[in-house]
């Protein structure tokens, strides 16, 4: 008798492993995005790009709540396959993300990894400092907000790592209990 479980199980994981690698803005809006257009060339004359749908990765520098809807400074960075920000410091400047609606300014704070899906709606000049500058802004379709793993990282683990294995100075077994004169017999 002929087992084909393991044929099949392969072919199940492998279609949860392609399903979960998915970019995280929809295939609608990323088949309007036009491959060829760069952040740097919007960033020139954003007003010769109006129209344009865009996928854009960045760090959120500010947030804002307006009359049009919440207002978010985003600071470029490059992205990765499935859309995420970059580690890197590159940068090609710094854009506006324009959602229609009210997002909660606490959730997208500084420092939030997000990609923008949107389109490019011409520019605004703003202070920045002690200058003026021209910002594109991306009337957003789709903000994906990256799960927030700054805590994960600065984080140190409780105990070292020893070259057999983890080491937890506090476990006693169950057959060792702690401390071990008060279960002892006393006579």
């Amino acid at each position: 008798m002929r087992v084909k479980w393991p044929g099949r199980t392969t072919l199940l994981l492998a279609m949860l492993f392609v399903m979960g690698c998915a970019p995280v803005i929809s295939k609608t809006v990323r088949d309007q995005v036009d491959k060829n257009l760069t952040f740097r060339e919007v960033f020139k004359d954003p007003d010769a790009h109006k129209g344009s749908v865009v996928v854009w990765a960045g760090v959120i520098i500010d947030a804002k709540n307006t009359q049009e809807g919440t207002l978010i400074e985003v600071l470029q960075k490059p992205a990765d396959f499935f859309g995420a920000p970059e580690e890197a410091d590159r940068t090609e400047g710094r854009f506006l993300v324009l959602y229609p609606s009210y997002l909660d300014v606490a959730v997208y704070n500084k420092g939030r990894e997000v990609t923008v899906g949107g389109e490019v709606d011409g520019k605004r000049t703003m202070p920045l400092g002690e200058i003026q500058y021209t910002y594109p802004v991306v009337v957003a379709k789709e903000i994906y907000l990256w799960p927030d793993t700054t805590r994960e990282r600065l984080a140190p683990h409780p105990y070292p790592y020893y070259p057999w294995g983890w080491y937890d100075p506090f476990w006693r077994p169950w057959y060792y209990p702690y401390p071990y004169d008060r279960v002892r017999p006393r006579r």
